[in-house]
């Protein structure tokens, strides 16, 4: 069986390696095969060890030979690319930045472990914005990564990459983070599924961005992205904080009835923004077919963040750039400026706008429960921008806030503000360009499992398993 990178999901194909109907090896041959075909037009993989991966192939070939397909972990076999804000033992980690040092890491963070623990086969970094602090994955150091949809568009930021080397068909998933949009913005903009879990579910060796930042992973299938929130979700006792347990496997919820639940919609922009008729059809056909499935559909105003909440974020944000150990003086302009700024900001300021962000988070998170259930919204109120735009903006005023980067965030970075879950599922594909469009989904406070049950019955209810970029030139 030669394995189908462009069409299978995950869980199907460690399936496959369990009946032996294809090795690891004969997986990852595939996997660097199809990386040596498109990556030269994507730009999604900016580093690659091919020995490395071969020898993880061929040992867990081994493995499955010694022990059988009993008990094994729930993705045996099957490659997965990490993003390069994340550290892997032995593996260089740049943050995409030319000021960055290539040296290997000395240990690999939480999630990567357990991602391994769940049996991925780690094969190579993907690309990701200097420091994933705008949502193009377009950077000096690797340069810019396309989307396999239009060669001539961004695959949206920071995991970009990962989303380039999913849509594109060189993995079957990809590891990923968002700490504003980076999981869910980069889904959008390649027809792929993309769930930023509760604040507090995925824990690594610390709180980023007091916590609005996490990881998952962009994936094609509801099912993936549950199994894959299964292995990096694990309680940590040696963390500050853990979200509650859920009642039981993510991946259980995926087909369980979710029960009638109240959907609220919002298609206005939260910033006075224009939003693209295409943003909204996907939320009125999300809307639509839940309404058709039963569920009940509220007349809700939703009120989100005020503008005196932005500043504060920022704050957040902004002083996140003291983690990164690297030659300031080589960094690009704009984080520079960042950091400039943070630098600017005494420790009685920052705690305050902490606490603001706190009070204002119990005020919006209220109205899920008491209002509605669920919460639908665009996942952008624009197509992806063209490939290489963000860079160019935040390149020629690096102090400035860039308005296609708001833009892209208008919908997505509350709801890492507030902790809130929110996946975004690819509804819809746009009449004028073609290119997939998401439509975001917000469950309340650690409501994972509510909110992967409602994405599942979307999948089924509008299903894009069979919509795929055409072949690259």
């Amino acid at each position: 069986m030669q394995p189908d990178l462009d069409r299978s999901s995950a869980l199907d194909l460690a399936a496959a390696i369990r009946r032996a109907e294809v090795s690891p090896t004969e997986v990852m041959d595939a996997t660097l095969a199809a990386i040596a075909d498109r990556n030269p037009a994507l730009n999604a993989v900016v580093w690659l060890d091919e020995d490395d991966a071969r020898a993880r192939a061929k040992a867990a070939t081994e493995r499955l030979t010694a022990e059988g397909p009993d008990d094994l972990p729930p993705f045996f076999g099957v490659p997965l690319p990490i993003k390069d804000l994340h550290p892997v033992q032995g593996w260089p980690c740049t943050f995409g930045s030319p000021g960055a040092s290539d040296a290997p890491a000395e240990e690999s963070g939480l999630v990567v472990q357990r991602l391994e623990d769940a049996g991925f086969l780690l094969c190579g970094t993907s690309n990701s914005p200097e420091f994933g602090t705008v949502t193009a994955t377009e950077n000096d150091r690797y340069g810019i990564t396309r989307n396999p949809w239009d060669l001539e568009r961004t695959s949206g930021g920071s995991s970009g990459g990962a989303s380039a080397a999913v849509a594109g068909g060189m993995f079957t998933i990809a590891h990923a983070s968002d700490g504003g949009g980076s999981i869910r913005i980069p889904a959008t903009c390649t027809g792929l599924v993309g769930l930023k879990p509760a604040r507090g579910r995925v824990v690594d060796q610390t709180v980023a961005w007091e916590g609005a930042s996490t990881q998952g992973v962009v994936s094609r299938t509801v099912a993936d992205t549950a199994a894959a929130l299964d292995a990096i979700a694990v309680f940590d006792p040696l963390a500050w904080w853990n979200a509650p347990a859920p009642e039981r496997p993510f991946l259980d919820e995926v087909g369980a009835d979710p029960g009638r639940l109240r959907i609220a919609s919002m298609t206005t922009s939260t910033l006075g923004l224009d939003v693209d008729p295409e943003c909204v059809a996907a939320v009125e056909r999300t809307v639509a077919a839940l309404a058709e499935a039963g569920h009940e559909i509220v007349d809700h105003e939703f009120e989100p963040f005020a503008e005196d909440f932005i500043a504060g974020f920022v704050h957040v944000v902004n002083a996140g750039l003291s983690d990164f150990d690297v030659d300031w003086d080589r960094v690009q302009a704009n984080n520079r400026a960042n950091r400039g700024y943070a630098q600017k900001v005494d420790s009685l300021t920052y705690v305050g706008a902490v606490a603001a962000l706190q009070r204002w988070t119990r005020k919006v998170n209220a109205q899920w429960g008491r209002d509605f259930d669920v919460l639908v919204t665009p996942t952008m109120p624009i197509q992806p921008p063209s490939a290489g735009q963000i860079l160019r903006e935040i390149t020629e005023a690096p102090a400035d806030t860039s308005m296609t980067v708001l833009a892209t965030v208008s919908y997505t970075s509350m709801f890492n503000m507030n902790g809130l879950p929110a996946i975004s599922l690819p509804v819809h594909q746009a009449s004028d360009t073609g290119l997939p469009v998401g439509a975001q989904v917000v469950a309340g406070p650690w409501q994972e499992a509510a909110l992967l049950r409602v994405a599942a019955q979307v999948e089924q209810l509008l299903p894009w398993a069979d919509r795929r970029p055409a072949p690259l030139p």
